[in-house]
C-alpha cells in the first residue's frame, strides 16, 4: 500500500472515530447494542480495509491495518472486536482461501455492508482445542448438511455471513463452509450476559440442517483446521493492535486527569506512586507497540511469499507473542488508569473503567493466556516438546 493511500486510510479512521465516539459512549451507558457502528464504517469506507481494491476494499497491508485497529482500539474493545469479527478473521479466510467466484460473490458486499461476516469456530465444548468441535456436514448431492452449535461468536447475531467448520458425519477432517444466515435452519441468540463490550454483538447459533451448496466448500475438503489455524494468526494481530490502542487511551485518560486532580494541595501528577503508574502504562504501550509492528510486519512478509514456511511461522509466533504480551498489558493498563482516578475510576461513565471491562476479554479470545504460553515455549523448546503433541 502506497504511503499516500495509507494515510488516506488512517485519515479515515480518524474522522470515524471521532463520529463514533459520542454514541459509542452513549450506547455503553445504556447498555445496548451500538447500531451506528457499521453505518459509520461504510460511511468513512472501512468495512474492506485488507481487501483488495478489485474486490471493493483499500488494499490495506498489514502494517497499516494493525495501526488503524490501533487507533479504533482507542474507542473501545467492542468496536475493534467487530472488525476483527468483520474483517480480520471474516473477511480474511475468504480471501486467502476462496476461489476467484467466492471472493466475487462475498467480498464487495462485505466492503459495502450489504454483508456482515463472522467467523464460527468456537463451541459450547470445543474452546482452547476447536478439534473436539461436535458441529458435523454430510454431502447430499450438489449441497452439504451442516448441524451444531457454535458459541461466543463476535457478530454472530447480526452476520449475514460466516465462515463456519464441521467435521464430516461419521469421521475425517474439519472442514470450512461459507455460510448465509439466510439459509433455513439457521438461527442466533444474542448473547448479553457479558462482563464487558456491551455495544458489541455476541451471540451463538444453531445450525439444524441447513444445506450449504458445495460450492461455498471454502478452501479443500479437510483443510478446515489449517484454515482455522491461519486465519487465527490474523485475527491475534488484530486484538494486539487493539488492545495497543486501550494502552494509548488509558495513558492519555491518566495523564490528563493525573494533571487536573488536585489531592494534598498538588495536583496527583505531582505523586511519586502516581507517577510509578504513568510509568508502567508507558511502557507497556512502547513495549506492545514494538511487538504489534513486529507482528504485522512479518505478517506481510509472509503474505508476499505464502509458500515460505519459515516466513508462516515466524508471522504465527509474532501474533502469538504480540497478542498474548497486548492483551495482558490493556488489562494492567486501565487498571492502573482505573487506580489513577480513583473513585471515579469505578464507574462506566469514565474511559478507564469501561477498558477494564472490556479489554478482560482479550486474555481469552484467539487464544487464552495458557494457550499462546504454551505455544510461545514450544517455540523456544522444540516441537518436540508441544504441551499436546
Amino acid at each position: 500500500m502506497s504511503g499516500a493511500n495509507a494515510q488516506r486510510l488512517l485519515d479515515d479512521v480518524e474522522a470515524f472515530c471521532q463520529e463514533i465516539r459520542p454514541v459509542e459512549e452513549l450506547c455503553y451507558v445504556e447498555h445496548r447494542y451500538n447500531d451506528q457502528l457499521i453505518p459509520l464504517a461504510k460511511k468513512h469506507g472501512l468495512l474492506g480495509m485488507i481487501v483488495p481494491t478489485e474486490y471493493g476494499g483499500r488494499g490495506s497491508d498489514t502494517v497499516t491495518y494493525a495501526r488503524a485497529l490501533a487507533r479504533i482500539g482507542r474507542e473501545g474493545t467492542g468496536v475493534r472486536t467487530f472488525f476483527s469479527g468483520h474483517t480480520s478473521i471474516g473477511e480474511y479466510p475468504i480471501l486467502t482461501w476462496g476461489n476467484d467466484e467466492q471472493k466475487r460473490r462475498y467480498l464487495p458486499g462485505a466492503c459495502t455492508g450489504e454483508k456482515v461476516c463472522a467467523f464460527g469456530l468456537t463451541e459450547p465444548e470445543a474452546g482452547s482445542n476447536p478439534l473436539e468441535m461436535q458441529s458435523t456436514y454430510e454431502r447430499r448431492g450438489d449441497r452439504f448438511i451442516l448441524n451444531g452449535v457454535k458459541y461466543l461468536i463476535s457478530n454472530g447475531g447480526i452476520a449475514t455471513t460466516i465462515v463456519t467448520f464441521a467435521y464430516p458425519k461419521g469421521g475425517g477432517r474439519v472442514s470450512a463452509f461459507i455460510l448465509d444466515t439466510a439459509t433455513p435452519g439457521f438461527a442466533a441468540e444474542d448473547l448479553t450476559a457479558k462482563m464487558g463490550m456491551p455495544t458489541a454483538n455476541t451471540a451463538m447459533f444453531e445450525m439444524t440442517d441447513c444445506a450449504v451448496p458445495a460450492a461455498n466448500l471454502l478452501g479443500e475438503e479437510g483443510a478446515g483446521f489449517r484454515i482455522a489455524m491461519g486465519t487465527l494468526v490474523s485475527g491475534r494481530i488484530s486484538v494486539a493492535s487493539g488492545c495497543l490502542g486501550v494502552i494509548e487511551d488509558c495513558l492519555l485518560e491518566a495523564c490528563n486527569y493525573a494533571k487536573e486532580r488536585h489531592q494534598h494541595g498538588k495536583a496527583i501528577a505531582r505523586h511519586q506512586l502516581v507517577q510509578e503508574h504513568i510509568a508502567a502504562i508507558e511502557m507497556h504501550r512502547i513495549a506492545s507497540e514494538s511487538l504489534v509492528l513486529r507482528a504485522a510486519e512479518a505478517k506481510d512478509a509472509s503474505t508476499r511469499e505464502p509458500k515460505n514456511p519459515e516466513l508462516t511461522a515466524r508471522a504465527d509466533i509474532l501474533a502469538a507473542q504480540a497478542k498474548m504480551f497486548a492483551a495482558n498489558a490493556s488489562w494492567d493498563a486501565a487498571d492502573r488508569a482505573v487506580q489513577v482516578y480513583g473513585g471515579r475510576g469505578w464507574s462506566t461513565l469514565y474511559r478507564p473503567g469501561r477498558h477494564l471491562q472490556d479489554t478482560r476479554v482479550c486474555r481469552i479470545y484467539e487464544g487464552t493466556d495458557e494457550i499462546l504460553k504454551l505455544k510461545i515455549a514450544a517455540s523456544v523448546l522444540g516441537k518436540e516438546y508441544e504441551a499436546f503433541k
